[in-house]
Protein backbone atom coordinates (compact mmCIF):
# COMPACT_ATOMS: atom_id res chain seq x y z
CA UNK A 1 0.00 0.00 0.00
CA UNK A 2 1.28 3.93 -0.65
CA UNK A 3 0.08 6.62 1.34
CA UNK A 4 -2.92 8.93 -0.12
CA UNK A 5 -0.14 12.27 -0.68
CA UNK A 6 1.71 10.17 -2.93
CA UNK A 7 -1.20 8.70 -5.15
CA UNK A 8 -2.61 12.21 -5.08
CA UNK A 9 0.97 13.64 -6.10
CA UNK A 10 1.05 11.13 -8.80
CA UNK A 11 -2.20 12.02 -10.13
CA UNK A 12 -1.48 16.16 -10.12
CA UNK A 13 2.01 15.99 -12.17
CA UNK A 14 -0.23 14.29 -14.86
CA UNK A 15 -2.86 16.77 -14.69
CA UNK A 16 -2.79 20.15 -16.55
CA UNK A 17 -5.41 22.87 -16.52
CA UNK A 18 -7.27 23.29 -19.94
CA UNK A 19 -5.88 25.43 -22.55
CA UNK A 20 -7.64 29.21 -21.80
CA UNK A 21 -10.27 30.71 -24.28
CA UNK A 22 -11.75 33.86 -24.38
CA UNK A 23 -15.78 33.35 -23.01
CA UNK A 24 -18.44 35.82 -22.82
CA UNK A 25 -18.46 37.69 -19.48
CA UNK A 26 -22.24 36.20 -18.64
CA UNK A 27 -21.08 33.05 -19.12
CA UNK A 28 -18.01 32.93 -16.86
CA UNK A 29 -19.23 32.61 -13.95
CA UNK A 30 -17.35 30.00 -11.70
CA UNK A 31 -14.38 30.04 -14.34
CA UNK A 32 -10.92 30.42 -13.09
CA UNK A 33 -8.72 33.80 -14.62
CA UNK A 34 -6.41 33.30 -17.11
CA UNK A 35 -5.03 36.60 -17.70
CA UNK A 36 -4.55 39.68 -15.27
CA UNK A 37 -7.48 42.20 -15.54
CA UNK A 38 -6.63 46.07 -15.59
CA UNK A 39 -8.95 49.20 -14.63
CA UNK A 40 -9.17 50.73 -18.61
CA UNK A 41 -11.02 53.47 -16.51
CA UNK A 42 -11.79 55.29 -13.62
CA UNK A 43 -14.76 53.85 -11.30
CA UNK A 44 -16.79 55.15 -10.86
CA UNK A 45 -15.84 57.68 -13.91
CA UNK A 46 -17.24 60.53 -12.77
CA UNK A 47 -17.89 62.28 -9.42
CA UNK A 48 -21.85 61.33 -8.15
CA UNK A 49 -23.78 61.64 -5.03
CA UNK A 50 -24.68 58.43 -2.50
CA UNK A 51 -27.61 60.03 -0.91
CA UNK A 52 -30.82 62.18 -1.91
CA UNK A 53 -30.80 65.63 -1.30
CA UNK A 54 -29.33 69.00 -2.20
CA UNK A 55 -25.74 69.64 -4.04
CA UNK A 56 -24.10 72.55 -2.16
CA UNK A 57 -20.62 74.40 -1.51
CA UNK A 58 -20.28 72.86 1.75
CA UNK A 59 -18.74 76.51 2.99
CA UNK A 60 -22.85 78.21 1.94
CA UNK A 61 -23.13 75.89 4.95
CA UNK A 62 -21.33 77.03 8.23
CA UNK A 63 -23.37 77.25 11.30
CA UNK A 64 -26.51 76.17 9.80
CA UNK A 65 -28.88 73.92 12.51
CA UNK A 66 -32.48 73.64 12.92
CA UNK A 67 -32.45 76.61 14.69
CA UNK A 68 -30.60 78.62 12.46
CA UNK A 69 -31.01 77.20 9.09
CA UNK A 70 -29.19 78.66 5.72
CA UNK A 71 -31.70 79.10 2.95
CA UNK A 72 -30.39 78.84 -0.44
CA UNK A 73 -32.04 79.27 -3.62
CA UNK A 74 -32.65 75.68 -5.55
CA UNK A 75 -31.57 76.55 -9.56
CA UNK A 76 -31.56 73.33 -10.65
CA UNK A 77 -32.49 69.57 -10.57
CA UNK A 78 -29.85 66.78 -11.55
CA UNK A 79 -31.27 62.91 -12.01
CA UNK A 80 -29.12 60.08 -12.46
CA UNK A 81 -27.50 60.12 -15.57
CA UNK A 82 -28.56 63.83 -16.52
CA UNK A 83 -25.58 66.05 -16.17
CA UNK A 84 -26.47 69.26 -14.40
CA UNK A 85 -26.64 72.01 -17.12
CA UNK A 86 -24.69 74.83 -15.36
CA UNK A 87 -21.90 74.99 -12.62
CA UNK A 88 -23.46 75.59 -9.60
CA UNK A 89 -22.56 79.03 -7.92
CA UNK A 90 -21.62 79.89 -4.14
CA UNK A 91 -24.94 80.35 -2.29
CA UNK A 92 -26.98 78.10 -4.05
CA UNK A 93 -28.80 74.61 -3.97
CA UNK A 94 -29.63 72.43 -6.82
CA UNK A 95 -31.73 69.17 -6.15
CA UNK A 96 -29.54 65.85 -6.34
CA UNK A 97 -30.52 62.19 -6.42
CA UNK A 98 -28.49 59.50 -5.88
CA UNK A 99 -25.83 58.07 -8.62
CA UNK A 100 -27.01 61.40 -10.11
CA UNK A 101 -23.29 63.61 -11.12
CA UNK A 102 -22.37 66.33 -8.64
CA UNK A 103 -22.22 69.75 -10.80
CA UNK A 104 -18.89 71.64 -11.21
CA UNK A 105 -18.90 74.10 -8.27
CA UNK A 106 -20.48 71.11 -5.74
CA UNK A 107 -18.08 70.14 -2.89
CA UNK A 108 -21.40 68.37 -0.44
CA UNK A 109 -24.36 66.82 -0.34
CA UNK A 110 -27.48 67.64 2.26
CA UNK A 111 -29.05 64.65 2.68
CA UNK A 112 -33.00 65.13 2.19
CA UNK A 113 -33.64 64.28 5.35
CA UNK A 114 -31.63 67.56 7.05
CA UNK A 115 -33.30 69.90 4.88
CA UNK A 116 -36.86 71.55 4.25
CA UNK A 117 -38.56 72.41 1.40
CA UNK A 118 -39.75 76.22 1.02
CA UNK A 119 -41.64 78.14 -1.46
CA UNK A 120 -43.16 75.29 -3.66
CA UNK A 121 -39.56 74.20 -3.88
CA UNK A 122 -37.73 77.03 -5.09
CA UNK A 123 -35.65 77.34 -1.92
CA UNK A 124 -34.13 74.89 1.10
CA UNK A 125 -33.42 75.39 4.24
CA UNK A 126 -30.51 73.59 4.92
CA UNK A 127 -30.54 72.29 8.60
CA UNK A 128 -26.98 71.57 9.41
CA UNK A 129 -23.50 72.06 8.42
CA UNK A 130 -21.90 69.81 6.35
CA UNK A 131 -18.19 68.87 5.41
CA UNK A 132 -16.70 69.16 2.13
CA UNK A 133 -16.96 65.65 0.44
CA UNK A 134 -20.29 64.80 2.19
CA UNK A 135 -21.72 61.90 0.65
CA UNK A 136 -19.69 62.63 -2.55
CA UNK A 137 -18.63 59.59 -4.26
CA UNK A 138 -15.29 60.65 -6.13
CA UNK A 139 -14.33 60.41 -9.78
CA UNK A 140 -11.99 56.96 -9.24
CA UNK A 141 -13.21 56.18 -5.68
CA UNK A 142 -13.43 52.52 -6.40
CA UNK A 143 -10.47 51.96 -9.60
CA UNK A 144 -8.51 54.25 -11.11
CA UNK A 145 -7.50 54.04 -14.85
CA UNK A 146 -4.25 51.31 -14.87
CA UNK A 147 -4.95 49.77 -11.34
CA UNK A 148 -4.70 46.09 -11.17
CA UNK A 149 -8.55 44.66 -10.48
CA UNK A 150 -7.70 40.70 -10.97
CA UNK A 151 -5.22 38.34 -11.06
CA UNK A 152 -5.30 35.21 -13.09
CA UNK A 153 -5.99 32.22 -11.32
CA UNK A 154 -9.21 34.03 -9.58
CA UNK A 155 -12.86 32.56 -9.47
CA UNK A 156 -15.24 34.76 -11.41
CA UNK A 157 -17.96 35.26 -8.57
CA UNK A 158 -20.91 36.99 -9.21
CA UNK A 159 -18.76 39.94 -7.20
CA UNK A 160 -16.20 40.00 -9.93
CA UNK A 161 -18.90 40.02 -13.14
CA UNK A 162 -20.32 43.19 -11.37
CA UNK A 163 -16.99 44.45 -11.48
CA UNK A 164 -15.71 43.24 -15.12
CA UNK A 165 -19.18 44.99 -16.19
CA UNK A 166 -18.24 48.16 -14.51
CA UNK A 167 -15.24 48.39 -16.79
CA UNK A 168 -16.68 47.37 -19.26
CA UNK A 169 -15.52 44.12 -20.42
CA UNK A 170 -17.80 41.97 -22.49
CA UNK A 171 -15.13 38.49 -22.71
CA UNK A 172 -12.48 37.17 -20.72
CA UNK A 173 -9.77 34.65 -20.82
CA UNK A 174 -10.61 31.80 -18.90
CA UNK A 175 -9.90 28.15 -18.32
CA UNK A 176 -13.04 26.39 -19.51
CA UNK A 177 -14.57 24.15 -17.20
CA UNK A 178 -14.11 20.74 -17.71
CA UNK A 179 -16.00 18.14 -19.47
CA UNK A 180 -15.76 14.89 -17.10
CA UNK A 181 -17.17 12.12 -18.97
CA UNK A 182 -18.55 9.39 -16.72
CA UNK A 183 -19.10 5.73 -17.71
CA UNK A 184 -20.04 2.52 -15.85
CA UNK A 185 -19.53 -1.65 -17.34
CA UNK A 186 -20.84 -4.98 -16.11
CA UNK A 187 -23.27 -6.90 -17.31
CA UNK A 188 -24.45 -7.51 -13.61
CA UNK A 189 -25.76 -4.15 -14.02
CA UNK A 190 -29.31 -2.73 -14.57
CA UNK A 191 -29.90 1.04 -15.02
CA UNK A 192 -33.21 2.89 -12.81
CA UNK A 193 -36.56 1.78 -13.76
CA UNK A 194 -35.87 -1.84 -14.98
CA UNK A 195 -36.90 -5.04 -12.74
CA UNK A 196 -33.85 -7.06 -11.29
CA UNK A 197 -33.00 -10.49 -12.56
CA UNK A 198 -30.94 -12.81 -10.57
CA UNK A 199 -27.47 -11.53 -9.45
CA UNK A 200 -28.21 -8.44 -11.08
CA UNK A 201 -27.73 -4.68 -9.01
CA UNK A 202 -28.68 -1.53 -10.02
CA UNK A 203 -26.07 1.27 -12.07
CA UNK A 204 -25.79 3.37 -8.56
CA UNK A 205 -22.29 4.68 -8.73
CA UNK A 206 -22.62 6.23 -12.15
CA UNK A 207 -25.59 8.42 -11.36
CA UNK A 208 -23.63 9.37 -8.03
CA UNK A 209 -20.96 10.29 -9.69
CA UNK A 210 -22.70 12.35 -12.36
CA UNK A 211 -24.40 14.36 -9.55
CA UNK A 212 -20.83 15.01 -7.87
CA UNK A 213 -19.33 15.96 -10.91
CA UNK A 214 -21.78 18.44 -11.69
CA UNK A 215 -22.04 19.82 -7.68
CA UNK A 216 -18.20 20.27 -8.19
CA UNK A 217 -18.54 22.69 -10.80
CA UNK A 218 -17.73 20.53 -13.95
CA UNK A 219 -19.96 19.49 -16.63
CA UNK A 220 -21.27 15.74 -16.45
CA UNK A 221 -21.07 13.81 -19.60
CA UNK A 222 -22.94 10.66 -19.63
CA UNK A 223 -21.33 8.18 -20.92
CA UNK A 224 -23.59 5.46 -20.41
CA UNK A 225 -23.37 1.72 -19.24
CA UNK A 226 -21.50 -0.42 -21.12
CA UNK A 227 -21.98 -4.46 -21.43
CA UNK A 228 -18.97 -6.64 -20.40
CA UNK A 229 -17.86 -6.94 -23.98
CA UNK A 230 -13.86 -5.60 -24.52
CA UNK A 231 -14.46 -3.90 -27.96
CA UNK A 232 -17.64 -2.07 -26.74
CA UNK A 233 -15.28 -0.81 -23.49
CA UNK A 234 -12.60 -0.13 -25.66
CA UNK A 235 -15.22 2.01 -27.98
CA UNK A 236 -16.75 3.68 -24.92
CA UNK A 237 -13.65 4.76 -23.02
CA UNK A 238 -11.88 5.70 -26.50
CA UNK A 239 -14.87 8.06 -27.39
CA UNK A 240 -14.86 9.61 -23.76
CA UNK A 241 -11.14 10.15 -23.87
CA UNK A 242 -11.87 12.02 -27.45
CA UNK A 243 -14.98 14.41 -26.32
CA UNK A 244 -14.46 14.86 -22.94
CA UNK A 245 -11.55 16.42 -20.88
CA UNK A 246 -11.64 13.56 -18.40
CA UNK A 247 -13.09 10.32 -17.74
CA UNK A 248 -14.18 8.48 -14.80
CA UNK A 249 -15.10 4.65 -14.04
CA UNK A 250 -15.66 2.57 -11.40
CA UNK A 251 -15.03 -1.39 -10.86
CA UNK A 252 -12.16 -3.52 -12.24
CA UNK A 253 -9.38 -1.61 -10.00
CA UNK A 254 -8.81 -4.16 -7.07
CA UNK A 255 -5.25 -6.19 -7.63
CA UNK A 256 -7.51 -9.45 -7.63
CA UNK A 257 -10.22 -8.28 -10.32
CA UNK A 258 -9.96 -9.91 -13.82
CA UNK A 259 -12.18 -7.36 -15.76
CA UNK A 260 -12.40 -6.21 -19.07
CA UNK A 261 -12.11 -2.70 -18.13
CA UNK A 262 -8.33 -3.34 -16.68
CA UNK A 263 -7.52 -4.95 -20.17
CA UNK A 264 -8.93 -2.24 -22.12
CA UNK A 265 -7.04 0.86 -19.80
CA UNK A 266 -4.17 -1.26 -20.10
CA UNK A 267 -3.93 -1.38 -23.67
CA UNK A 268 -5.22 2.31 -24.42
CA UNK A 269 -3.14 4.03 -21.44
CA UNK A 270 -0.84 4.19 -19.85
CA UNK A 271 -2.19 3.34 -15.92
CA UNK A 272 -0.78 2.61 -12.92
CA UNK A 273 -2.64 0.47 -10.71
CA UNK A 274 -2.63 1.59 -6.88
CA UNK A 275 -3.17 0.44 -3.41
CA UNK A 276 -3.79 3.22 -1.50
CA UNK A 277 -3.37 3.02 3.05
CA UNK A 278 -7.07 4.12 3.03
CA UNK A 279 -10.53 2.92 4.06
CA UNK A 280 -12.79 2.85 1.84
CA UNK A 281 -11.45 3.17 -1.21
CA UNK A 282 -7.82 1.30 -1.49
CA UNK A 283 -7.79 0.20 -4.66
CA UNK A 284 -7.76 3.00 -7.19
CA UNK A 285 -6.53 3.48 -10.86
CA UNK A 286 -4.88 6.54 -12.74
CA UNK A 287 -3.70 7.51 -16.25
CA UNK A 288 -3.67 9.03 -19.05
CA UNK A 289 -5.70 7.79 -22.69
CA UNK A 290 -5.61 8.87 -26.31
CA UNK A 291 -3.56 11.73 -28.10
CA UNK A 292 -5.09 14.36 -25.93
CA UNK A 293 -3.37 12.30 -23.03
CA UNK A 294 -7.23 12.88 -21.29
CA UNK A 295 -6.75 11.68 -18.12
CA UNK A 296 -8.90 8.50 -17.01
CA UNK A 297 -9.53 7.71 -12.65
CA UNK A 298 -10.19 3.88 -12.04
CA UNK A 299 -12.44 4.83 -9.15
CA UNK A 300 -13.41 1.07 -6.91
CA UNK A 301 -16.59 -0.53 -7.56
CA UNK A 302 -18.18 -0.54 -4.27
CA UNK A 303 -20.94 2.71 -4.15
CA UNK A 304 -19.21 4.71 -0.82
CA UNK A 305 -15.74 3.82 -1.73
CA UNK A 306 -16.33 5.20 -5.87
CA UNK A 307 -17.40 8.41 -3.98
CA UNK A 308 -14.59 8.88 -1.58
CA UNK A 309 -12.32 8.34 -4.29
CA UNK A 310 -13.63 10.46 -6.22
CA UNK A 311 -13.14 13.45 -3.40
CA UNK A 312 -10.01 12.59 -2.30
CA UNK A 313 -8.14 11.87 -5.46
CA UNK A 314 -10.43 12.58 -8.90
CA UNK A 315 -11.81 16.15 -7.28
CA UNK A 316 -8.44 17.18 -6.58
CA UNK A 317 -7.38 16.79 -10.18
CA UNK A 318 -10.31 18.06 -11.77
CA UNK A 319 -10.15 21.27 -9.83
CA UNK A 320 -6.50 21.62 -11.36
CA UNK A 321 -7.86 20.88 -14.81
CA UNK A 322 -10.26 23.90 -14.27
CA UNK A 323 -7.14 26.04 -13.66
CA UNK A 324 -7.74 25.92 -9.90
CA UNK A 325 -4.82 26.59 -7.18
CA UNK A 326 -7.05 25.58 -4.08
CA UNK A 327 -7.25 21.82 -4.86
CA UNK A 328 -7.74 20.07 -1.07
CA UNK A 329 -10.87 20.47 1.21
CA UNK A 330 -9.47 21.98 4.12
CA UNK A 331 -9.53 19.72 7.17
CA UNK A 332 -11.68 21.57 9.90
CA UNK A 333 -11.58 20.95 13.48
CA UNK A 334 -14.37 19.58 15.64
CA UNK A 335 -15.17 17.29 18.64
CA UNK A 336 -16.15 13.71 18.50
CA UNK A 337 -19.74 13.93 19.68
CA UNK A 338 -19.42 10.04 20.29
CA UNK A 339 -16.82 7.60 20.25
CA UNK A 340 -15.22 6.50 17.03
CA UNK A 341 -13.51 3.02 17.40
CA UNK A 342 -11.37 1.47 15.27
CA UNK A 343 -8.51 -1.70 14.78
CA UNK A 344 -5.56 -0.84 13.33
CA UNK A 345 -4.43 -1.80 9.79
CA UNK A 346 -1.90 0.87 8.47
CA UNK A 347 -5.21 2.73 7.24
CA UNK A 348 -6.55 6.22 7.70
CA UNK A 349 -9.96 6.02 7.75
CA UNK A 350 -12.35 8.01 5.87
CA UNK A 351 -15.97 7.96 8.30
CA UNK A 352 -18.92 9.35 6.98
CA UNK A 353 -20.00 12.27 9.62
CA UNK A 354 -22.90 13.94 10.49
CA UNK A 355 -21.62 17.76 11.35
CA UNK A 356 -23.39 20.19 14.45
CA UNK A 357 -22.27 23.22 15.47
CA UNK A 358 -23.71 24.02 18.72
CA UNK A 359 -24.29 27.40 19.80
CA UNK A 360 -21.11 29.54 19.64
CA UNK A 361 -19.17 26.14 20.15
CA UNK A 362 -17.07 23.80 18.19
CA UNK A 363 -18.49 21.30 15.61
CA UNK A 364 -19.59 18.31 17.13
CA UNK A 365 -18.92 14.85 15.03
CA UNK A 366 -21.38 12.16 14.74
CA UNK A 367 -21.47 8.65 12.60
CA UNK A 368 -23.88 9.08 10.08
CA UNK A 369 -24.23 5.28 10.36
CA UNK A 370 -23.06 1.85 8.57
CA UNK A 371 -19.79 2.29 7.42
CA UNK A 372 -19.74 -0.83 4.96
CA UNK A 373 -18.21 0.34 1.36
CA UNK A 374 -21.60 -0.84 0.46
CA UNK A 375 -23.91 1.55 2.90
CA UNK A 376 -24.85 4.48 0.75
CA UNK A 377 -27.73 5.71 2.58
CA UNK A 378 -24.91 6.77 5.47
CA UNK A 379 -22.95 8.60 2.36
CA UNK A 380 -25.94 10.15 1.53
CA UNK A 381 -26.48 11.38 5.12
CA UNK A 382 -23.22 12.45 5.78
CA UNK A 383 -22.05 16.19 5.30
CA UNK A 384 -18.31 15.11 5.85
CA UNK A 385 -15.54 12.94 6.13
CA UNK A 386 -13.95 12.24 9.63
CA UNK A 387 -10.22 11.70 9.51
CA UNK A 388 -9.49 8.94 11.83
CA UNK A 389 -5.38 8.15 11.79
CA UNK A 390 -4.13 4.57 12.15
CA UNK A 391 -4.93 3.53 15.91
CA UNK A 392 -7.62 2.78 18.00
CA UNK A 393 -9.32 5.26 17.10
CA UNK A 394 -11.17 8.41 19.22
CA UNK A 395 -13.00 8.57 22.39
CA UNK A 396 -15.90 10.72 22.61
CA UNK A 397 -14.58 14.33 23.63
CA UNK A 398 -11.48 14.42 21.24
CA UNK A 399 -10.71 16.27 18.73
CA UNK A 400 -11.48 14.80 15.34
CA UNK A 401 -10.79 16.23 12.16
CA UNK A 402 -13.22 16.61 9.16
CA UNK A 403 -13.03 17.38 5.38
CA UNK A 404 -16.77 19.04 5.23
CA UNK A 405 -18.21 18.46 2.00
CA UNK A 406 -21.63 20.10 1.91
CA UNK A 407 -19.34 22.83 0.06
CA UNK A 408 -17.95 22.96 -3.21
CA UNK A 409 -16.09 26.55 -3.25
Amino acid sequence: MIPLDEALAHVLERVAPLAPRRVELTKSAGLVLAEAITAPEDVPAFANTAMDGYAVVAADTAGAAAETPVRLPVVGEIAAGHPAQRPLRPGEAMRIFTGAPMPDGADAVVMVERTERLDGGATVAVLVEVASGLHVRSAGDDLRAGDAVFAPGEVVSPGHLGVLAGIGAVDVLVHPRPRVGVLSTGDELVPPGRPLEPGQIRDSNRIALLALVARSGFEPVDLGLVRDDETTIAGAISEGAATCDAVLTSGGVSMGDIDLVRVVLDRLGDMRWMQIAIRPAKPFAFGVVGERATPVFGLPGNPVSSMVSFELLARPALRRRAGRTDLLRVETPGVAGEAFRRSPDGKVHYVRVVVERGAGGPLVVRSAGAQGSHHLTAMARADGLAVLPDGDGLAEGDEVHVLLLASDL
